[in-house]
């Protein structure tokens, strides 16, 4: 493929992290951010959602465990304008994970239709561990999560998967499932030293079809206004 027929990158718009992916996520792909509790996986949706806003691409923001206004305050306690583009280009939608059908349906065939008429450049889920929670064995999850995911790329959005890690294995989703399907796999984990009271953040590109990608684990702070990844620093 030729310089000129590189599919277009979708940044996050969060220092280090693009360079570290080669320019951001590739069009049309799925992609997911693995990590425990506290290390800032809607945070980092939200850069990648916002960033689509600021260059006229419509989001959706589909949330699973958060109320709608929560996840809209999270992005106005950032500073952001978020009026402009509601009901316009943003799209923020809660889907109930408590009843099955509900929510198998929802996400199964109303999603696609959602996307379709958004127009949904950019489809983040949040979390979608909720949603593999619920099939009850691993064959039904693993067909439906297969069929799910080829859905979202035949839509041509570029879409970001959150997902809880394993309790046992920070390197695991919590379901060993949606790293294997998924075209690109964002870590994030704690790090800690010698000494256990000094715990630091760091984000690892554990894959990444179709293109180079930084092998290397980075720390990274999260700001009040911003997330930074240090590129040229080391864990420790």
């Amino acid at each position: 493929m030729t310089q000129s027929q590189e599919a277009a990158r979708f940044q996050f718009g969060i220092k280090g992290l693009d360079e570290m992916l080669s320019g951001g996520l590739i069009e049309g792909t799925v992609s997911s951010i693995i990590g425990a509790y506290g290390t800032g996986k809607t945070n980092f949706a939200l850069y990648f959602t916002w960033q689509g806003l600021l260059l006229g691409q419509n989001a959706l923001y589909i949330t699973l465990e958060e109320r709608t206004s929560r996840i809209l305050g999270y992005m106005e306690t950032k500073g952001w304008d978020i009026s402009q583009f509601l009901d316009k280009s943003f799209t923020v939608v809660n889907l109930d994970p408590s009843d099955f059908n509900l929510a198998i349906n929802s996400v199964k065939n109303e999603l696609p239709t959602l996307i379709k008429k958004t127009g949904a450049h950019r489809v983040v889920i949040d979390p979608v561990s909720l949603f593999e929670d619920l099939f009850h064995d691993d064959a039904t999850r693993r067909r439906e999560m297969m069929r799910f995911l080829e859905s979202l790329r035949d839509l041509k959005c570029t879409s970001l998967l959150i997902s809880e890690a394993d309790k046992m294995n920070a390197f695991s989703s919590k379901h060993n499932l949606i790293e294997y399907l998924s075209d690109t796999v964002i870590l994030l984990k704690y790090a800690r030293g010698s000494d256990v009271s000094d715990v630091h953040l760091a984000i690892e590109i554990a894959k990444m079809r179709m293109s180079k990608h930084s092998r290397e684990v980075k720390p990274f702070e999260i700001y009040s206004d911003s997330v930074t990844v240090y590129t040229e620093a080391t864990v420790f």
